[in-house]
Parts: C-alpha cells; structure tokens; sequence
C-alpha cells in the first residue's frame, strides 16, 4: 500500500508551531533594511570590486531582506537566494559564523519564507556577489509553497488570480507593472509642464454620458437614487473648462458593461485632457509629441517592435480622412457604399453579419472597425467622421455632415479618440435627443446648463493607457497590463456572454 503523502502546508504549519514553541514571533516588524538588493548589487560593481574574489569587499555589515528562492545546503554550511521587488543577492550561511538558534531557524528554512540577514559583502571564487551572513531573522513564514517550477509559472488561470505568485515567479511581469508606472508619471509630466491641471472628476454619476457604452448601475441608499459607473469623465471636465480650468486632465478609471477579450476588461484606465482655444488637428501635434517620446523615454528608441511587428513612432504619423480610410483600405467602392443595403451587402460579403437597424453612418463605421482597422499597424490618424457617430464633436465648418474628430489607430487597435468638441448648446441637445431616441436614456440637462454658461473653443482628447501599455511592453493581452483582470468565476462552467 503506497503511503501517502503529507500536505505540505501541513509540514510548514507544523514548523510555524516549533518556531513560536521556542519564543520566537515568525511575523516580526522590528528589522531594519539598509539597501534593496538591486542598490546593494549596484554598490559593489564598480571596477575595484570585480576584481576582488573569496574575500570581503569591505568591513561594513549590511541589513538586507528579501524572500528565500533557492537554497543549496553543504552539511555545515549552505548558500541562498533572496529576492525583493528589483533585484536579488546570494546569501552565504556557515554554522559556526552564526548564532546556533540563528543556524535552527536557517535549517527550517522553506522556499518562499521572507527573511532579513546581516553580514559582509563579498565575491565567491566564481566572482558571484554575496553576503556572509553574521545573523539571521525570519520575517515572515510562508505556509504555502510556490507553485512547482515556479520560476517559469506559464499557467494563465494562476497567472492572472494570483497575481502575486505571478510577480514573485516572473521578471517579465513585475517590469511591466515598473513600466507601467512609469508611463503613467511620464504622461502626468508631460501635460503639467504644458500647463494643465490634473483633476478628479465623480466615479459615481447620476447618468451616463461621455460615451456610447453599457454603464453599470447602482443604488444609493440614503439619496434614494440610482447611480452609474462613470463610462467616461467628459462630461464633468468639459464643465471644468467652461469654470474656467482650460487646460485640465484625469487620469483613472472607467467602467462599461461589455463584453471582455484581450482588448477589453470592464475596469480600465483612461486619460481624458481638454484644452482651450485649440483644435484636433493640434491634439493630432501633441499626441505625436506625448507618444514618441513615450517611446523613446521608455523603450529606448522611437522604433520598437510589438508582437513581431517594428512601429515607428517619429512623426509625423501617417493620416487618412475616414471615407479614404473605407475606401481605400477597406476597398468599399462608390456603389457600395450607395445605400445602406448595399453596405450591408459588401459586408456580408467579406463575412461581417450586421444589425438591420443600423444607419449609413454607422454601417460605414462598421467598415472601418471589422475591416480596416487592423491593418493600421503604424500610427495612424483616422479623421472626418461622420456626425451621426460622434455626437460630441463639432462639426466641421466646410461640411456640417462631418465633425473634427480623429482616432488613433497602433498596432491594428484603437489607442486614442479625439474631437474639437462641440460648444454649440442648442446642436448638442438636438444630438442628445437624437442619441436617447436611437439607445434609450436621459438628455444630460446639466451638461447643457453649463454649455449655456459658454465653453470656450476646445479641444479633448482620451487615451486607453492599458492599450498603450499593451504596444509599450509587447503584450499581447490588456489582462497581461492589468494587476487583476476581471474573470470568469473558478466555479463557471461556460464563458459569460461578450467573453471570448
């Protein structure tokens, strides 16, 4: 009979009550760090020390801490692993060197434990960097293991629930989030130094506006009210143009109940600016600007390649108006797009099924999303949409069919959505009506009170940072930007629907 097992957790919760049988706290918060491991690595590589090996480097005790990640042990003496948030360190332990309790702890040791040590800096005969270590603390006991091979953790479901496993087993992923932080600081950077104020405008909104998109809905107790998930903070910063803030962004969160895919989760981060006196065709200047320098910045060079493909940030950025765009990439000829019936035809013919009640306007949008879109791997401005789409834009001065709107496309996906935005109170309840006829819901009369107050020529422009994270880090998923993506409960037993 095959003798079984015993848990591991088991094992290690065992060892949690030997420790706190001899008097020790294994969660201690009474250890002082001098240097983060990579600090501490970048300290003892300059030339002098290279060259120095199997002895100390200096008669300085360090205190370092970290989580143990590898342990080879040699009777009496044993080597280590220990990694923090950047870097990691060999640590050397002797029996002799330490105190005995020091050495029991050391010996009960389990990969995954966090500890602190204290010691001399020195290079092994194979010139690795290490620390002798005089003492040793446990800092916090892990009572479960990493998973098996976890320094190669691939399996997504774990990836992505816990995500903390994922940051302690993958390199890749803990540079993403530092990249990620950093493009955030960089864009706030960019627009202060060009005047504008960052703001934070309602999460929770008595309607739902600012884009065309599923809100999801509450309900507020004490106002007796029901309340939305902001699917955009436009509205809002509009009315901080019109008080006088002229130059203003946001940086955060929005919600829309839709469907979830490797371009979509329900929660994503969003930058929305709005800035006075200046037109889309500005904004097109600026985001040139914003984005090569993001590349530069953060990837080393205005050329960088996203899943196999080089794209070249140096502007300016190629342009077509949208009918070119439909026309000439997507390849619907003048009698296609005769009617909307004929639209409905050529589509169908390249296998895109259609909603019968859709517009022209929407069916050639449908184009541009299903057929062209993802050819537009470099940079691309999209422009001159048309009205009946873009029911917050102003429309253009030459052709009122139009508004000045453009979309930026990267990669083969929607990064950007811009418009000189319409101050028009009278036109845009006109298309607030029109808009609640067609979708259902309620004309933002707020909104329109404060146009009536006089919003200053504007333009606005909103960025998906995920996305642009996704072409920044060469990731193939929005999940893989996101510390925790919305998934699928463990315990369903179908996708929900919208997911793919």
């Amino acid at each position: 009979m095959e003798e079984k097992k015993e848990d591991p957790r088991e094992i290690r919760k065992k060892k949690l009550e030997e420790i706190r049988a001899r008097g020790i706290d294994p969660y201690p918060n009474d250890f002082s760090v001098d240097l983060e491991l990579k600090a501490f690595a970048a300290r003892f590589s300059a030339p002098e020390f290279l060259k120095i090996t199997d002895q100390e480097l200096t008669g300085e005790v360090f205190s370092l801490a970290g989580r143990v990640i590898a342990i080879r042990k040699f009777g009496k003496a044993a080597f280590f692993h220990l990694q923090d948030q950047e870097g990691k360190v060999q640590g050397y332990i002797e029996r002799e060197r330490v105190p005995s309790l020091n050495w029991e702890i050391f010996r009960g040791l389990d990969l995954g434990d966090l500890v602190g040590i204290k010691g001399r800096p020195f290079r092994t005969r194979t010139g690795e960097l290490s620390i002798r270590v005089d003492e040793l603390k446990l800092l916090a006991k892990s009572l479960r293991p990493l998973p098996e091979k976890w320094h190669g953790l691939k399996e997504v479901e774990i990836r992505y629930r816990q995500r903390y496993l994922d940051l302690i087993a993958n390199p890749k992923v803990r540079e993403i989030f530092r990249r990620r932080s950093e493009v955030l600081n960089r864009i706030r950077g960019f627009l202060t130094e060009r005047g504008f104020l960052e703001v934070e405008t309602p999460i929770l909104q008595p309607k739902a506006g600012g884009a065309a998109a599923e809100p999801f809905q509450t309900y507020h107790q004490a106002l007796g009210q029901k309340l939305f998930l902001r699917i955009a903070p436009e509205l809002y910063l509009k009315r901080l143009v019109v008080g006088g803030i002229e130059r203003v962004f946001e940086l955060g969160r929005n919600f829309r109940n839709e469907g979830i895919s490797t371009r979509h989760n329900p929660e994503f981060t969003m930058l929305e600016f709005y800035q006075a006196y200046a037109t889309y065709r500005d904004l097109m200047v600026l985001l040139e600007d914003l984005f090569s320098g993001l590349a530069q910045e953060i990837c080393g060079g205005k050329k960088i390649v996203y899943q196999g493909n080089e794209i070249d940030f140096t502007p300016p950025f190629r342009k077509y108006t949208f009918a070119q765009a439909i026309r000439e990439i997507g390849q619907a000829g003048e009698s296609d797009l005769a009617s909307p019936e004929t639209i409905r035809a050529f589509l169908k013919t390249r296998g895109v099924e259609t909603d019968p009640k859709l517009s022209r306007p929407e069916l050639e949008q449908d184009i541009l999303e299903k057929l062209v879109e993802d050819k537009f791997i470099q940079p691309t401005f999209i422009y001159d949409y048309p009205v009946e789409v873009s029911p917050l834009a102003r429309r253009k001065p030459d052709n009122p069919a139009l508004v000045e709107r453009f979309e930026l496309f990267i990669g083969g996906f929607e990064v950007s959505n811009a418009f000189s935005e319409l101050n028009d109170p009278e036109d845009q309840r006109e298309r607030f009506q029109a808009q609640a006829r067609a979708l259902g819901g309620e004309v933002d009369e707020d909104y329109l009170l404060a146009l009536e107050h006089g919003m200053p020529p504007t333009a606005g422009c909103g960025i998906g940072i995920d996305r642009l994270l996704m072409i920044l880090s060469d990731s193939p998923s929005i999940r893989e930007v996101i510390l925790f993506p919305l998934l699928k409960p463990l315990d369903s037993k179908t996708a929900p629907e919208g997911a793919e």
